[in-house]
């Protein structure tokens, strides 16, 4: 092997490298990750002027934005997107959009044009083809945030579901948890992030981690954006 082979090598493993971060339960976690988000964000706004962050479902990131929401930041100079967002009607409870907005983006001071909601409403089809718009003028991202599955989920990317990839976005169809129809970002839009921090509580999601630390083919572990990325885990999920 030459040098620049061996260096090309030990690049690509840099890239995906998972780092895992064991808190006690999950209100330490939350504390945690939010704090890590606005560090994220200063460093990031201290050398450009938009902090383009993608958000996740989930009951253990409305924790986390609960908590941002108090905080005093540059809001006006956050970009908010989302990993994905089920086909249901504007203002539905159900959807990523609604739970943000209620428990973190109607409190603070980004600007409407600022949060890039995925019109869900419209159709599988049809908003992931207008979002794969609105993705493509961002990259890369600086923060992706995820939660994952039981099953190994993330996003709506699902087991077993294949989609093209070259496709900055996908419709989702048949998603084996209501609703069926979805929209997610990829593999490939998720990665392209300078940094990845996945969230994961409870004793649910123990086997999964499992299966992923011991080299599982699951979703999330395709995620690693451009230097690997940061498990945040509760005692509960990851007992050590």
């Amino acid at each position: 092997m030459t040098t620049d082979e061996l260096a090309s090598l030990l690049n690509v493993e840099t890239m995906k490298t998972t780092r895992w971060h064991r808190l006690p339960d999950p209100d330490t976690l939350a504390q945690t990750v939010a704090t890590q988000i606005l560090n994220c964000s200063r460093e990031v706004l201290a050398a450009r002027e938009c902090f383009k962050i993608v958000l996740a479902g989930g009951t253990t990131p409305e924790k986390v934005y609960r908590l941002l929401a108090q905080a005093d930041t540059a809001w006006s100079r956050w970009s908010v997107y989302f990993g994905d967002e089920r086909c249901l009607p504007v203002g539905d409870s159900g959807r990523n959009s609604v739970m943000a907005a209620r428990s973190w983006l109607n409190h603070v001071s980004i600007p409407p044009e600022n949060i890039h909601i995925i019109p869900a409403e419209n159709g599988a089809e049809a908003a992931a083809r207008t979002y794969a718009t609105t993705v493509a003028a961002a990259l890369p991202f600086d923060l992706v945030l995820l939660g994952m599955g039981e099953d190994g989920h993330t996003a709506s990317l699902f087991p077993g579901q294949q989609h093209d990839p070259a496709e900055r976005v996908h419709a989702v169809h048949d998603a084996p948890k209501p609703p069926p129809d979805r929209v997610s970002l990829s593999s490939a839009a998720l990665n392209d992030s300078r940094r990845v921090m996945i969230l994961v509580t409870g004793a649910g999601k123990r086997a999964a981690v499992q299966t992923w630390r011991a080299g599982g083919a699951l979703p999330i572990a395709t995620i690693h954006g451009h230097e690997g990325c940061d498990v945040y885990l509760d005692a509960e999920a990851f007992p050590g």
